[in-house]
């Protein structure tokens, strides 16, 4: 091997280029981590679970694969462009199927909705249910694809930790109605109260109380009909497993059951990561992929903050806590052929629901659930003949006065997700299970670090979004960087993709890390 070798050349600036620490393989972390690869920084990503993921990672019980979080990829773009920008192709590694319908959403008058890519196939559903309201989906969605254009486009794929980024995108705020909530512009397009349900939940996807967060988000109609929704073959995980291989690949170190403690800081500048089990790990650049919550009040514990300080971020509002019940069930592949991969149950309210949820803090006695079907789709989900669900409830999480005893009530709630899945969607489910898991609150809290048990960090209100939304460059650090929900564009995988490219674009080329 000669000097001139390019393999010598690489392997010497493995030795020599600065070295970045990622905390938390959730997807945020594993694309940052990738980002940061490809740039030429040496990256260690640790994770305190047993595998990468985070959120998106699985369990398996009794030949069941529960996907325990996102199930579904609606912009497969910043994927495609991630992978781009590691020098892979990103269809070689993901097995990615659209699905048709997205979603069935029904309520308990026994009418359903189902959602679908096509514009006309659209259009005779809302005819189905509203005549009136098939020319108000055609406003809607010009309303939908002006505000993608700026709000994902636009400010969701470039920073803004400056002032002056939020100064000179106000008129446009304005001119958009930024102000008027997702279910007020439903609400002004769509006569029937189901439909303005149908095109208003979306934000309880990434946490957000749909009477409250910014109309911006009602994006998610354009993302749905422009890119479809799909589903990876092997969960969500298989997402995160191809990234954790590109990672290694790299030259990336990945070390699982590793957990973060504290973020030194010295001099104003971040220099190492002490782990729980007392190692220090030496850092030039330290990008955190945990909750922003987690990041300021624990890791950052012994460094005084200028602006997350513990009692702004208790000021904040936080997106609600989630109970998600996954069961396996024997010898139902057929037994249930009007169920698909994804269906939205309705409870008898919306609004005073949502309200309990976000505002009082209350558990309701009724409840809506999203249940999940991978198996319509991924037959490998459970064994042959049998059933894979996740049936997830939206509820308070635990920082409201008199937060819900999940160690009691746990199991009486699962009690009542399975019955109303009995009465409206499954009959004689009790019969048929056989795996079982439960989550709560409680173990987002302890399982994923999550402040107050959330589901998916800060909400994102409109005063909590963009710049006032904890920065991807920490003002609280030299050297610190933040990704994934809890930080600007937000939640749901496109956001948290999202992040790590606006992470790279603020990281500075290896060759000038001093």
């Amino acid at each position: 091997m000669t000097r001139s070798d390019p393999n010598l050349s690489a392997l010497a600036q493995s030795h020599t280029a600065p070295k970045a620490i990622v905390i938390g393989a959730g997807l945020g972390g594993l694309a940052s981590a990738m980002r940061l690869g490809a740039k030429g920084y040496r990256v260690t990503l640790i994770d305190r679970l047993e595998g990468p993921g985070g959120r998106g990672s699985a369990l398996w019980q009794d030949g069941h694969r529960f996907d325990l979080g996102p199930t579904i990829v609606t912009v497969p773009k910043v994927f495609r462009e991630l992978w781009a920008a590691c020098g892979r192709d990103f269809d070689a590694d993901v097995d990615l199927r659209p699905l048709d319908p997205f979603y069935e959403i029904r309520w308990p008058d026994g009418s359903k909705f189902a959602a679908h890519q096509s514009t006309d196939a659209m259009r005779a559903e809302i005819a189905r249910l509203s005549p009136q309201d098939t020319k108000s989906y055609d406003r809607f969605l010009k309303d939908s694809e002006a505000r993608y254009r700026f709000g994902f486009e636009d400010l969701g794929r470039r920073s803004m930790h400056r002032l002056w980024d939020l100064i000179e995108v106000l008129p446009r705020f304005a001119w958009l109605r930024a102000d008027r909530s997702v279910a007020r512009h439903a609400e002004r397009r769509f006569k029937d109260p189901r439909l303005q349900m149908a095109f208003s939940f979306h934000p309880l996807f990434i946490g957000g109380d749909p009477f409250n967060v910014t109309s911006m988000y009602i994006l998610v109609s354009h993302l749905e009909k422009e890119f479809g929704v799909h589903y990876a073959m092997g969960g969500v995980e298989a997402i995160a497993k191809a990234m954790a291989d590109v990672v290694q690949d790299q030259g990336g170190l990945v070390r699982y059951e590793t957990e973060a403690d504290e973020i030194l800081v010295e001099k104003g500048r971040v220099r190492a990561v002490r782990l729980t089990s007392g190692e220090i790990l030496t850092a030039d650049i330290v990008v955190s992929n945990a909750d922003s919550g987690h990041t300021y009040n624990r890791l950052l514990r012994n460094h005084k903050k200028r602006r997350w300080t513990p009692a702004r971020l208790k000021r904040s509002r936080w997106s609600m806590g989630l109970f998600v019940w996954y069961f396996g069930t024997k010898g139902t592949r057929d037994l249930w052929p009007d169920v698909g991969h994804h269906t939205i149950l309705n409870g008898p309210r919306y609004t005073g629901l949502v309200n309990d949820i976000f505002i009082k803090g209350k558990l309701a006695d009724d409840m809506s659930l999203y249940v999940h079907r991978p198996t319509v789709t991924d037959p490998s989900a459970a064994p042959d003949g049998d059933d894979t669900f996740y049936a997830l409830s939206p509820v308070p999480h635990l920082g409201h006065d008199d937060p819900v005893d999940w160690n009691a009530m746990g199991e009486t709630y699962r009690q009542k997700v399975q019955t109303m899945l009995e009465d409206q969607l499954l009959p004689g489910l009790g019969q048929h299970v056989t795996a079982s898991e439960v989550f709560t609150p409680n173990t987002f809290r302890d399982r994923y670090l999550s402040p107050m048990g959330t589901g998916f960090s800060m909400e994102p209100r409109i005063f909590q979004s963009a710049w006032f939304r904890p920065h991807n460059v920490s003002e609280e650090a030299s050297g610190l960087y933040l990704t994934g929900a809890g930080t600007h564009p937000g939640a749901g995988l496109p956001g948290v993709v999202a992040s790590a490219e606006v992470l790279a674009s603020l990281v500075p080329d290896p060759e000038h890390v001093t």
